[in-house]
């Protein structure tokens, strides 16, 4: 914030101008004086806004939802300490049908996590999605 003080002389004509910088400050509970730094303005950030929100877009333009590439078909608990719980999963990309059990990987990123009821959790590079089982295709 900048503020200007015109100072003047009878003898002067013309005043002078003298430049003052404004600190902004704040007192603290114990009465100690803390300095507030500048806000920075952050032009990426601002932009991304522009190209995210693009004016010609339609009015009910939303942007594509990520297609998941696996879909839970079913799950087998285990009944005794000797059976594992599976799922029963397929590839949307490929058609293709997995039977895995906790640990075992669906690809060379993505490992089942844990089976329940009706859904299983995925690892993808370690970060964890849930599938659920869904009634109709």
């Amino acid at each position: 914030m900048l503020i200007f003080f015109f100072m003047s002389r009878a003898s002067e004509p013309r005043p002078e101008v003298v430049k003052v910088k404004v600190v902004p400050v704040a007192v603290s509970s114990n009465h100690a004086i803390v300095s507030i730094p500048p806000v920075v303005f952050d032009a990426e950030a601002f932009k991304r806004t522009i190209i995210d929100n693009n004016l010609f877009r339609p009015l009910d333009w939303r942007p594509p939802r990520p297609i998941e590439p696996y879909r839970l078909l079913g799950t087998k608990l285990a009944r005794d300490a000797k059976t594992p719980p599976q799922a029963i999963i397929q590839s949307t990309a490929g058609n293709q049908t997995y039977i895995v059990s906790i640990g075992e990987k669906l690809d060379a990123s993505t490992s089942l996590v844990s089976i329940e009821g009706k859904q299983v959790t995925l690892s993808t590079n370690g970060q964890q999605r849930t599938l659920h089982l869904s009634i109709g295709f």
